[in-house]
């Protein structure tokens, strides 16, 4: 009801606020709107690699698996092609093996071509042996009876109707029967063929799939890159607006939260003029407008480090990092006592880096007040400067309730906080650790963070030192 009238007293109206939308084209602070690049924009670099990486992977593991069952079904198709060619040769060979039994010197001897009792036409072996084939026959006892050709298998005698591949030669054994009722076995023929031509076919085969791999992959890259621009372009749209929107609500809110924070600090400033029953409202406002201006002023800072080239900002000056430190600890050292918490410093003099003093104050008060917040009663809090060459490493370390190991990516993000972490604080917006990181890249510095479940945390920001 107060609030109210102090909107209404003050002549403001928050949806009259957004029913012009023109009058955002006047303010000073508007986001650029311009097409992102996956690789040059760090919003949407990580998302564009692993999205252009996870079809990479899809497209070579299918190509890899279209290439094996490829080069199998050739394999195997020249395997066929050549156990028919054998069958064809040894059943050629099996009409010499009578006369070879009688008269081993007809090993060469040519066969006329004549009509079989089945009326197909018997073409002599010769004709059908070709270059790198061999013929072997064998009476009924496995004894050799003759042989032509110059490769035979080195492995033993087989009788079973299959082929048989070692060494570069593949073999195929036929029984012989005699013509007639009562079929007698006569013996056997072997017949073997070498698998060299078989092999340079497959090796063409292999580098036809690799270069073919190759081509593929090199196009597959390009589609990749096209798809994943494309797939990007919606969310890079909505987060345009996104930030658009956040810079102009932000801008929007000051003026109304500043003329509420001067209404509350006019009545305060009178408090006669205030009944003893709205006192306690009046604390209420000026605690949730400090908040909201709070926000508002991060939202403010995040925006404008979305819209602008990570850097140093124009006031950049040499500030003593120990100096920030110590006013922030004497500042933040009645809290500690209230909490029965030790807040240790272990701080080198004169140590410079070029920056902003109040965005540097901003950053490491996130920390400690993070630390704080996150620390049990009897608990430790240490602030400690390492400078290392030509960097200094400020560490935030507490003994408070840790982070899990799956939420250590998460902790920068905006908004986002560990649901253990929600129930110990109440009023955070979740964007405290999102600064600290923007002031750290602004100021061309790192931060990483350490944490243990039950045992605390540390936080490690680098930063670049000046003389």
């Amino acid at each position: 009801m107060i609030l109210s009238k102090l909107f209404t007293g003050l002549g403001i109206g928050l949806n009259k606020t957004y029913r012009n939308k023109s009058r955002f084209a006047d303010r000073k602070f508007i986001v650029p709107w311009r097409r992102v690049d996956i690789l040059t924009n760090p919003q949407f670099r990580a998302t564009g690699w692993r999205l252009l990486l996870s079809y990479l992977m899809a497209m070579i593991v299918v190509m890899g698996l279209s290439s094996v069952v490829v080069y199998h079904f050739f394999a195997y198709s020249l395997s066929q092609q050549l156990d028919r060619q054998l069958l064809t040769l040894a059943d050629a060979a099996a009409h010499n093996l009578s006369a070879i039994q009688v008269d081993k010197t007809a090993v060469n001897r040519k066969m006329p071509r004549i009509l079989d009792n089945d009326g197909d036409l018997d073409i002599p072996w010769q004709d059908l042996r070709l270059y790198r084939q061999s013929v072997e026959w064998f009476d009924a006892g496995k004894q050799l009876l003759g042989k032509a050709g110059k490769q035979f298998p080195e492995i033993p005698f087989l009788t079973n109707f299959q082929s048989w591949q070692q060494n570069g030669i593949r073999t195929l054994t036929i029984p012989v029967y005699s013509s007639g009722k009562n079929q007698q076995l006569l013996g056997y023929v072997r017949v073997s063929a070498s698998t060299v031509e078989v092999q340079k076919e497959l090796e063409r085969l292999l580098m036809g799939l690799g270069i073919g791999g190759v081509l593929g992959m090199v196009l597959i890259s390009g589609t990749g890159w096209w798809l994943t621009s494309k797939a990007l372009q919606p969310i890079e749209q909505s987060f345009q607006q996104l930030q658009q929107f956040t810079a102009d609500a932000s801008h929007e809110l000051r003026s109304p939260l500043t003329a509420i924070t001067t209404t509350v600090d006019v009545l305060q400033s009178h408090p006669e003029r205030i009944h003893p029953s709205d006192v306690k409202k009046i604390v209420i406002i000026e605690g949730a407008t400090q908040q909201m201006t709070h926000l508002v002023e991060d939202l403010l800072l995040l925006a404008r480090s979305d819209s602008t080239p990570v850097s140093l900002p124009k006031t950049a000056i040499p500030i003593p990092v120990d100096e920030i430190l110590f006013d922030l600890i004497d500042t933040l050292q009645p809290e500690a006592e209230s909490k029965e918490v030790t807040l240790e410093a272990n701080l080198i003099d004169a140590v410079w880096v070029k920056g902003d003093a109040h965005q540097l104050q901003r950053l490491f008060g996130n920390l400690l007040e993070n630390a704080l917040q996150y620390t049990s009663n009897g608990g430790l809090v240490r602030v400690e400067i390492v400078k290392r060459d030509d960097f200094v490493v400020i560490e935030v370390t507490d003994t408070g309730i840790g982070i899990a190991p799956e939420n250590l990516p998460l902790v920068f993000n905006r908004f986002w906080r560990a649901e253990k972490a929600r129930s110990r604080r109440q009023g955070g917006s979740g964007l405290g650790l999102a600064i600290v990181q923007a002031i750290t890249l602004a100021h061309g510095g790192e931060i990483s963070v350490t944490s243990k479940v039950g045992v605390g945390s540390c936080f490690r920001v680098k930063l670049p030192i000046v003389e």
